[in-house]
């Protein structure tokens, strides 16, 4: 069994921590807010806070395959090999390789 391989899907989410300089009314500091919500602020600065993971579940190679097309639709004519080497990770190109 050591031998056998499975997909894993794993949902993550990146964080950023982002900063804004906004004017707004002295009386009305809060208008800032609304400023940032409707994406009219220029960035001022932004720091990687890392990743999370959400989920993860083992998922066969098809349905692997049928995801990789919803996700990446722009690549949905291309070939198996193709987006399994575009997309996926291989176990042999984790450069901590598990030693069992």
């Amino acid at each position: 069994m050591a031998d056998q391989t499975v997909w894993v899907l794993i949902e993550c989410i990146q964080q950023f921590v982002t900063k804004y300089v906004v004017e707004c009314p002295a009386d009305f500091p809060e208008y800032a807010l609304d400023t940032v919500t409707n994406q009219e602020a220029k960035e001022f600065s932004q720091h990687y806070v890392g990743e999370s993971i959400l989920s993860f579940q083992v998922i066969d190679q098809d349905d692997a395959l049928a995801q990789c097309d919803v996700d990446n639709e722009y690549y949905s004519k291309n070939s198996t090999e193709s987006k399994i080497n575009a997309f996926f990770t291989r176990e042999n190109e984790i450069g901590n390789q598990r030693n069992d």
